[in-house]
C-alpha cells in the first residue's frame, strides 16, 4: 500500500483514490439559545438549562437569535461565501429522543451562506509559506437548532437537553479532498479562523466542534464519484484522520474483491480501530422538509454584510505571510504565532516600532511566554507581565545590561510579578559590569593563572578562550559582560 493510505499499489500502479466531503457543525458562541432566551452553556447539571421552546411544549414560539445570525454570516464572509439575499427556516422532521418536539429548525433549500472555500496548508509546506497551500471548495454554511444528548450507561440511556436548542453551524465541504492529511489540514484551518473570530471555542471535547466525513473510493482518473459513505463518532482530530484512513482502506478493500460499496451511516470505534455499520443512509426526503410556519424568512442586505465585514479579523494564513513579510520572521515562529490570535496580538504590541527586536521578541514570546504559561495553566488574558514590559528585557540583553541566561530568570519574575525588568534587575543585583578597566584587570589576571590556554589560543585552539573566559565570570560574579569578556581577550592575546 502506498503512504498515503488512500491509495493500493498493485505492480506499482495505483488503482484507487480516495473523495472525502466533510460536514463539520460548530456550535455558535452566545449567550443564549437560537430560539429562545434560555441561556447557553456546557459543564451544568442534566437538564438546568432547558425551557418551554426547548422541551417542545404546546403553545410555545421561536424568536430567533440575531448575534447567532450574525456570526454565521461573519463566518461566511472569512470563508469568501454568497450571502444569501433571503434565507428561510425549515423543520427536518425525524423521532429520537434527543428532540423533544420531534422536529429539528434548520435550512435546507435556502441556506444563509453559499459557495465558499477554505484555504489549507498541505503537508510537508512548512519551507514555502507561499506555495503549498490550496483552496478546498464549500457547499453551504447553514444555520440551525443543536439537539439533546443521550448518555448511555450499563442498563439505561438518559437524555440531557441542556445541549437542545444550540446555535450550530453546518459547514459543508465540497468533496475536494483527497486524504487524511488533507482532512487534518483542513480541521485545522477552519478551527484556527473560526476560534480566532471569536465566533466559537471548537472545543470537540465539549461538542463544540463535531465532524462527519463522506468517504468514496473510485478508479484513479475517473470523475464520476463512487458511493459514499457517511462516518460518525468522531471525536477528535486524531480520531478523524484514524477513521477516515480505516475506511479508505476498508473500501477499497472491498471494491478490489469486486463487493459492492452500500451508502450507509458508519460508526468509528477509536477502541477497536475499525467502523462498524450503524443504518442505511437517509436521504433529505425522509426527513420531510417543509417551512417552519412560525418562523418568517431573514433578509440579509448590503449595509448588514458590510456592518460585519468591517469587522472581521485577520485570517491566519493572511497574518502569517505578512508576519513573515513585515518583521522577517521564520516560519517556525509564525506558524506557532497565528494558532492564537491574542498571541500574535500580543507579540505585534511587544515589537511595536522596534522592528529590529521583532525576531528576538518572537522567540521569547514562542518559547518562554508559552512555557510559563503552560506550566502556571493560566490563559494569555491572566498573565501579569505586559507586552511592552517584554520588549524592554530583550533591549536590556541586546544592550549587554544582562546576559541571556540573567533575562530568563528576570523574565520568570516578571511573569510572576508583574515588576518591570528594570526594577527586577536593580533589585536583585543582576546589572552587567562594562567598566573596559575593570574587566581588563580580571582577563589578565586570567591568563597569567593559566598560561597553557593563552599558549592553546594562540596556536590555533578558538576552544581555549573559554578556558579564560570562567575565571573572569567567576570574578565578577557573574557581572561581566560576556561579549565585552570576549572582545577584551581577543585584544590581549593578540597583543
Amino acid at each position: 500500500m502506498g503512504g498515503d493510505c488512500n491509495y493500493i499499489m498493485v505492480e506499482s500502479k495505483v488503482e484507487y483514490e480516495a473523495v472525502i466531503g466533510l460536514e463539520v457543525h460548530v456550535q455558535v458562541k452566545t449567550r443564549s439559545k437560537m430560539f429562545t432566551t434560555a441561556r447557553a452553556g456546557f459543564g451544568h447539571e442534566p437538564n438546568h438549562l432547558t425551557d418551554p421552546v426547548i422541551i417542545g411544549l404546546p403553545g410555545v414560539l421561536p424568536v430567533m437569535n440575531k448575534e447567532a445570525i450574525d456570526k454565521t454570516i461573519a463566518t461566511g464572509l472569512m470563508f469568501n461565501c454568497t450571502i444569501a439575499e433571503v434565507c428561510k427556516w425549515d423543520r427536518k422532521n425525524y423521532f429520537y429522543p434527543d428532540s423533544a418536539k420531534n422536529y429539528q429548525i434548520s435550512q435546507y433549500d435556502q441556506p444563509i451562506c453559499i459557495g465558499g472555500e477554505i484555504e489549507i496548508e498541505l503537508p510537508g509546506s512548512a519551507r514555502n509559506i507561499m506555495g503549498g497551500h490550496r483552496s478546498v471548495g464549500l457547499t453551504r454554511i447553514h444555520l440551525e437548532e443543536d439537539v439533546g444528548k443521550l448518555n448511555h450507561f450499563a442498563s439505561d440511556s438518559l437524555v440531557d437537553f441542556n445541549r437542545a436548542g444550540t446555535p450550530l453551524m453546518e459547514i459543508v465541504s465540497e468533496p475536494d479532498l483527497f486524504n487524511s492529511d488533507e482532512v487534518f489540514a483542513y480541521l485545522t484551518a477552519l478551527r484556527q479562523a473560526i476560534v480566532g473570530a471569536g465566533i466559537s471555542d471548537c472545543d470537540m471535547e465539549k461538542g463544540q466542534l463535531r465532524c462527519d466525513a463522506n468517504i468514496s473510493v473510485r478508479p484513479v482518473g475517473s470523475e464520476t464519484l463512487g458511493t459514499k459513505v457517511e462516518l460518525k463518532n468522531l471525536n477528535s482530530i486524531s480520531g478523524v484522520r484514524n477513521g477516515v484512513d480505516y475506511e479508505i482502506r476498508r473500501q477499497t478493500a472491498a471494491t478490489r474483491r469486486g463487493e459492492v460499496i452500500v451508502q450507509e451511516t458508519r460508526r468509528w470505534d477509536a477502541d477497536t480501530g475499525v467502523t462498524t455499520s450503524m443504518r442505511t443512509k437517509e436521504m433529505a426526503h425522509d426527513y420531510r422538509y417543509f417551512p417552519d410556519p412560525d418562523l418568517m424568512p431573514v433578509m440579509v442586505d448590503k449595509a448588514w454584510r458590510e456592518s460585519i465585514r468591517v469587522r472581521l479579523p485577520e485570517m491566519p494564513f493572511d497574518r502569517q505571510r505578512r508576519l513573515m513579510k513585515v518583521y522577517d520572521l521564520p516560519y517556525t515562529i509564525t506558524s506557532v504565532l497565528v494558532v492564537d490570535r491574542e498571541l500574535a496580538e500580543f507579540f505585534e504590541e511587544a515589537v511595536g516600532d522596534e522592528t529590529v527586536r521583532a525576531r528576538a521578541i518572537g522567540k521569547w514570546v514562542t518559547n518562554d511566554l508559552l512555557r510559563e504559561m503552560a506550566e502556571a495553566s493560566v490563559s494569555l488574558s491572566e498573565i501579569k507581565i505586559e507586552a511592552g514590559q517584554l520588549s524592554d528585557l530583550v533591549g536590556l540583553v541586546e544592550e549587554g545590561v544582562v546576559s541571556s541566561s540573567q533575562a530568563r530568570e528576570v523574565f520568570s519574575e516578571a511573569f510572576a510579578t508583574g515588576d518591570s525588568p528594570e526594577a527586577i534587575i536593580e533589585r536583585r543585583g543582576m546589572k552587567q559590569s562594562t567598566d573596559t578597566g575593570e574587566l581588563e584587570v580580571w582577563c589578565r589576571e586570567a591568563m597569567a593563572a593559566r598560561q597553557e590556554s593563552v599558549e592553546a589560543f594562540r596556536s590555533g585552539n578558538e576552544k581555549a578562550l573559554n578556558a579564560l573566559k570562567g575565571p573572569v565570570m567567576k570574578a565578577s560574579r557573574g557581572k561581566a559582560n560576556p561579549r565585552m569578556v570576549d572582545e577584551i581577550l581577543r585584544r590581549l592575546l593578540a597583543e
